[in-house]
């Protein structure tokens, strides 16, 4: 599980970053426009002879009357995808922000300066006023907890889901 974890230190501020972006995007949603769903829908096929069964004949017809039911789907089927998906990863953030808040002695507020605020561990031995080596021990005590701290949330959502 540790690796989970250095992952996600790892990758936090890309995690920021897209989560960011999905929050652009879900607050300047337009969607696909009409001309788009048309356009998907009137491309030719050729299948072959076909025998008529339907009473609209004309393609551009069929185009005309499900157009607008097609891009409304699809609009609302998006906008849904990009909703759960930041809601995923708000809640991801905040669980790994969470949990560094809750370490213990000093390695809040070093893993907060490691992880959320990307300091060197030059510059955070010289804040703490410690060697590299104690920054490393620090790391690997609080990637411990953490690893702790994820197995209990893991543990709670299976027992969740089983009940």
């Amino acid at each position: 599980m540790s690796a989970r974890i250095e992952k996600l230190l790892k990758e936090y501020p890309k995690l920021k970053r897209e989560r960011d972006c999905l929050a652009h995007q879900i607050a300047h949603f337009r969607g696909v426009t009409a001309e788009e769903v048309i356009e998907s829908m009137y491309t030719p096929r050729m299948d072959g002879e076909r025998v008529q069964t339907s009473g609209t004949s004309d393609k551009t017809a069929q185009i005309a009357l499900n157009y607008q039911e097609r891009m409304e789907r699809i609009n609302r089927e998006w906008f849904g995808h990009l909703e759960n998906k930041l809601r995923v990863l708000n809640e991801e953030l905040q669980f790994l922000e969470a949990a560094l808040g809750s370490l213990s002695k000093k390695l809040p507020e070093v893993m907060r300066d490691m992880v959320i605020g990307q300091m060197t561990w030059d510059a955070l031995s010289t804040k703490y006023y410690v060697s590299r080596r104690m920054i490393g021990k620090y790391r690997k005590r609080a990637i411990e907890e953490l690893d702790s701290l994820y197995e209990v949330r893991d543990k709670e959502v299976v027992a969740y889901i089983l009940d």
